[in-house]
């Protein structure tokens, strides 16, 4: 939930107080450390928080449900490869491309949203944690096909989807085997994923000559970057269980 760093709700944390929302945007942070085992809401990740804690007060007010969002999300995702895919068929495809990387930022912004919604209204679950999880990974698994079906080779796209999804399935099973919150926050969180696959189709779409060029460079980016977040965590995992 929020920030793509889904870390498994603490047990030992009490439920979150409701009704109402969160006074301010301190206060939204440390709800959301608090829920995450504690874990860091300083620099980068503070500022990404606090954007979503933004946008998300609207919705909180409206009534606007986590899950819904989250599958609002998913669905917005999952148009990412559908919207690539016609670069090659149209004319002028670099359109196509600019809007399906105009498509991932969005998702990517949704991502954040349902878990800032469930915070602000005192809606946080573990169901809803386990369907937000769900939903990232084919969410990885729809940017890795995008950045396929802007020419990048099949083989570097599926490695790039796979060492995301050994990044969380680490982080999960570490959970489960005691470790209290996330760990770390490596370079290739969630918002790393979508930063890289949205900056190679928006050049993708600006330069649809060299197109798959751009997404190759995409998917060997969120490979190098993947297997270095991994390694931290990996490190990191083996100190906190010994």
């Amino acid at each position: 939930m929020g920030a793509g760093l889904n870390a498994r709700p603490d047990p030992a944390t009490p439920p979150l107080p409701s009704p109402g929302l969160p006074t301010s945007r301190q206060e939204y942070l440390r709800a959301w450390s608090r829920l995450h085992g504690d874990a860091d809401t300083g620099g980068l990740v503070g500022r990404w928080l606090g954007g979503a804690y933004r946008v998300a007060r609207p919705l909180a007010r409206i009534g606007a449900g986590p899950d819904a969002v989250t599958l609002l999300g998913l669905a917005v995702a999952l148009a990412v490869p559908g919207v690539a895919a016609l670069a090659d068929a149209a004319a002028g495809g670099g359109r196509w491309l600019l809007l399906a990387a105009a498509l991932a930022a969005v998702s990517g912004i949704m991502d954040n949203l349902d878990g800032a919604v469930a915070l602000l209204t005192g809606r946080a679950s573990a169901r809803g944690f386990v369907l937000d999880s769900a939903c990232d990974r084919v969410a990885d698994a729809a940017y890795g096909v995008a950045l396929w079906c802007a020419g990048a080779p099949g083989p570097l796209a599926v490695t790039g989807v796979a060492v995301a999804w050994l990044h969380e399935y680490v982080r999960a099973r570490a959970a489960v085997a005691g470790m209290p919150d996330v760990g770390v926050v490596t370079v290739s969180e969630r918002p790393t994923r979508v930063i890289v696959t949205v900056m190679f189709l928006l050049g993708a779409g600006l330069f649809p000559a060299s197109a798959g060029g751009w997404a190759t460079a995409g998917a060997a980016a969120a490979t190098v970057v993947g297997g270095a977040g991994l390694l931290q965590l990996a490190v990191t995992v083996r100190r906190r269980l010994g």
